[in-house]
């Protein structure tokens, strides 16, 4: 008795059970389980798990082709909307009536930041650039290969022609 069981093997066995039931008990009652079962229900029964496994494959295989149109479609469909939503705000503004008559409604501006605000940001974007170890096109350009580089807080050594 194999212990693995997919839909063939279950669909093999419950047809093995069906063949047999009708061969060799075709009318009557089967008591098993600790009830009496009509052999003509018994036969319903296991043929309706049959005919549930014989229904599961197309149907799977038509969600599977539904799924993969939808993402046909969105792959089309989506650019083009966003392009669609970015024409109408950009011809008709903040126009709200208008807007709102396509579903849409008008972008909220951003809030002013804080002067605390804009210099956190700044001190966060400094120590950024420190551990970053960014530079400047400035800095970039003091330093040569083979040549010190030169730091741009400090002036630069100046010789006297002698």
């Amino acid at each position: 008795m194999s212990t693995i069981r997919t839909k063939i093997t279950v669909k093999d066995r419950l047809q093995g059970l069906i063949k047999g039931t009708q061969q060799h008990t075709p009318n009557g009652t089967l008591t098993f389980g600790g009830a009496s079962h009509p052999v003509v229900d018994l036969i319903k029964l296991l043929q309706s798990l049959i005919d549930a496994i014989d229904a599961e494959v197309p149907a799977k295989a038509a969600y599977q082709a539904s799924v993969q149109s939808m993402k046909s479609a969105r792959a089309v469909v989506l650019p083009l909307m966003r392009d669609y939503v970015d024409h109408l705000r950009s011809t008709n503004g903040q126009n709200g009536t208008v807007l709102a008559d396509y579903g849409l409604s008008p972008r909220k501006a951003p809030a002013p930041r804080t002067a605390a605000q804009k210099a956190e940001a700044a001190a966060k974007a400094k120590e950024t650039r420190k551990l970053r170890g960014t530079m400047s096109p400035k800095q970039k350009a003091g330093i040569k290969a083979g040549a010190a580089p030169v730091s741009p807080t400090a002036p630069a050594p100046t010789t006297k022609p002698a």
